[in-house]
């Protein structure tokens, strides 16, 4: 049975291809002796006429028999009554069977296009793209779960448009300008055709080309939509096509309209006049239809099988009603007429496995419109580009997570992935290279023999060494004279030999810090240095006694006599010696990595240990050289020539001013120069006690030696007798 309600619009050629695959399918199921065997089907079709009000009224009319009906629900629709098959019904909302227990499609839901689109867009490395929809459950459903998985997968929307196809101009230029401000060069379309075509329109007036599209099911493989873009704006674009598929017979069935006009249908007249452009009745405006004209000559969207999948769609749903029938009706060879049928036992029969490969499979293939293949660069669509290696992700304030600023690495720090989303400090014993992206191992950094700040100061210690010696050769070759005698020559030579270990010591603070050269340099230096002091304190004291024993009735000498010289030199020393064993029985000084004081050098240096042990040690040194320089200024206005008392003084001044400047230069000294400040204030001292004491005494052996005689000593002969032995 045939019915036709006709619609007072043009005929859709689309919607007329449809009935015809519809049509197709019935046809081959009636003339099937194999399935529903002594049984036909019939239909009753109408024209929706592309209006939601009569899509509704006719889809009533086939549920009641009658086009005159009465809305008695708010949702007459949501009743499990009639069972609704779509070829092309994509939305996701009608997967909920609680609202729709009756709808079924043979199309795949826009639930898993959605997420294949973007998949797809990931794929390609777009992050940052704009969507434009259709203002209905199609586009809204769908593009709401587009949305939902890109931001999963770390794709950003720009803009997230929606338009209809009856939206007045103003809007649509809207849509336009949003795209033309935008920075986003990847478009997103869920719409469907007839929205394609007003949107590519609008952008032709502005010539917006180059922008990458990605399309849907809807309207990504219809060529009416390829054709009508003269402008190339969606050259390039890409998308997801239901796969393609071949029926036997239908583009040829769909095509021989002519059995149409058998039957006296209305339809064949307005069908033929508009595929061939005339009119069966005079008309002075168009030629006249013959009837005999050839189908084969005429290219649009009729004679288009580009939609042949959805075609098959149609195919499939028709065979899934009679493989659901066949199953009802328990055929065989005959079919059980005798049982009712009822929309529930229908639509149950349709879910059950059997019947389910008339029914949509997730499946979809990726369509590339007008795509030459130059291996080319794929186009970008980033709101930010990748951040090298060597930096880190910053989000910009406001904008979404795509949107960041590439901040390099601090100092330190390194990182070694693209789009790092934070830094990695590098170990201890690292630093990050110029790049910022690995670590390298930092430099070492002790006073060397082989730079030339050690060179110079291992040089002045040995020179220091070689005058020293040099000297005390001097006074060996000239012992026997007054000059020497009358300086106290045991004391001069003990004191040349603690100003050459003085000189050597300084050698153990240079080179790499070791467990024993760390407890050696500090110690030996103490020591040496007591030793030289009390040496000289020494002889400050034999020159003070002496000038007491001039006195009549004076017999002091007997208490400060060579031996208890001696003593006092070994009682001064032993005290720094235990002072130095007490520090490095409690906590001697040890190799230390200091990783502080530069970010990009390990400084290895010695550690004190113990600071009250390193304190102590200086602390008694200038003890005895503060109490040496105060007895040599009370003995510097004794008669001149008898004694070396002023100059004395003045190697004690250089030695406590030396010293007094070394603190705060050592402490305030980085790395390896606080080892060279330390090393140059043993050296100034010791050269100063060399050359106050020594140099003029061997100015007068070497140059004056007329004035080297016990007369020119003495100075006075009444006080001869009571100096010659000291």
């Amino acid at each position: 049975m045939c019915t036709f309600l006709l619609c007072g619009y043009s005929l859709n050629f689309r919607g007329f291809q449809y009935a015809q695959a519809m049509l197709f399918a019935i046809k081959e199921i009636n003339n099937s002796t194999d399935l529903l065997p002594g049984i036909s089907l019939g239909y009753k079709m109408y024209d929706s006429c592309a209006s939601v009000a009569r899509g509704v009224k006719v889809a009533l009319a086939l549920t009641n028999g009658n086009e005159e009906v009465f809305l008695m629900s708010e949702t007459p629709c949501t009743r499990p009554a009639q069972t609704q098959i779509s070829h092309f019904a994509t939305c996701a909302c009608l997967s909920d069977k609680v609202k729709y227990p009756s709808f079924l499609r043979t199309i795949p839901s826009d639930y898993h296009q959605s997420r294949a689109l973007a998949q797809l867009v990931r794929y390609f490395g777009w992050t940052w793209v704009g969507a434009v929809r259709n203002n209905d459950d199609y586009g809204n459903n769908g593009m709401a779960t587009f949305i939902e998985t890109a931001e999963q997968l770390g794709i950003c929307l720009e803009y997230s448009v929606s338009m209809f196809r009856t939206d007045p101009p103003e809007k649509i230029k809207n849509i336009v300008d949003i795209i033309s401000r935008s920075t986003s060069k990847v478009i997103v379309a869920f719409l469907s055709a007839k929205e394609v075509h007003v949107l590519i329109s609008k952008m032709s007036e502005y010539n917006l080309t180059g922008y990458q599209w990605v399309g849907t099911e809807a309207w990504i493989f219809d060529s009416k939509t390829a054709a009508m873009d003269t402008h190339h704006i969606l050259d390039g674009a890409i998308g997801l096509s239901i796969p393609e598929a071949h029926v036997s017979g239908m583009k040829e069935f769909m095509l021989d309209v002519k059995p149409l006009n058998s039957s006296g249908n209305e339809l064949f007249t307005e069908l033929w006049e508009k595929l061939f452009n005339c009119k069966f009745k005079q008309n002075h405006n168009q030629r006249v239809c013959t009837g005999d004209e050839d189908i084969s000559e005429v290219h649009n969207s009729f004679t288009d099988m580009s939609l042949m999948p959805i075609f098959n769609n149609v195919y499939k749903g028709v065979y899934a009603v009679a493989h659901a029938l066949h199953n009802i009706l328990g055929c065989n060879r005959t079919c059980n007429k005798k049982i009712q049928l009822d929309p529930f036992t229908v639509s149950s029969t349709l879910k059950s496995p059997p019947t389910q490969n008339g029914i949509a499979k997730k499946k979809y293939q990726r369509i590339f419109s007008n795509i030459i293949v130059l291996f080319i660069q794929v186009p970008l669509s980033v709101c930010s580009e990748k951040c090298p290696p060597g930096t880190r992700k910053v989000l910009q304030k406001g904008k979404p997570v795509c949107c960041y600023d590439c901040i390099r690495c601090a100092e330190g720090e390194f990182s070694n992935i693209t789009d790092s989303i934070t830094c990695e400090r590098c170990p201890p014993e690292f630093w990050s290279n110029e790049k910022r992206d690995a670590c390298v191992k930092k430099e070492t950094e002790f006073l060397s023999y082989e730079e030339i700040m050690g060179c110079l100061l291992t040089a002045a210690s040995l020179f220091g060494t070689c005058m020293t010696c040099l000297v005390a050769c001097i006074f060996f070759r000239y012992r026997k004279t007054p000059i020497v005698r009358a300086n106290n020559a045991e004391l001069s030579f003990l004191l040349l030999f603690s100003l050459t270990l003085c000189f050597l010591c300084s050698l153990t603070f240079i080179g790499q810090p070791s467990e024993w050269s760390c407890m050696l340099r500090h110690t030996a230096f103490g020591i040496t240095f007591v030793l030289c002091i009390s040496c000289v304190l020494g002889k400050t004291i034999v020159v003070l006694m002496a000038f007491r024993a001039t006195l009549p009735g004076s017999n002091v000498m007997k208490w400060f006599g060579p031996v208890q010289q001696r003593l006092s030199v070994v009682g001064f020393t032993l005290i720094q010696v235990l002072i130095c064993i007490l520090w490095l029985a409690i906590s001697p000084p040890f190799p230390f990595k200091n990783f502080k004081q530069f970010n990009n050098k390990i400084i290895i240096e010695c550690a004190l240990g113990s600071a009250i042990g390193f304190w102590a040690v200086l602390g008694y040194i200038g003890l005895l050289a503060l109490l040496c320089f105060v007895l040599a200024f009370l003995a510097r206005k004794l008669p001149d020539n008898f004694n070396e008392a002023k100059f004395i003084t003045f190697s004690m001044l250089i030695f406590c001013a030396v010293w007094i400047t070394f603190i705060p230069a050592y402490v305030s000294s980085p790395g390896k120069f606080s080892v060279a400040v330390e090393i140059f204030a043993i050296l100034a001292s010791s050269f100063g006690l060399l050359i106050c004491i020594f140099a003029p005494k061997c100015y007068i052996i070497i140059l004056k030696p007329e004035k080297n005689t016990k007369k020119s000593m003495m100075g006075k002969g009444e006080a001869s007798d009571s100096r010659a032995s000291y």
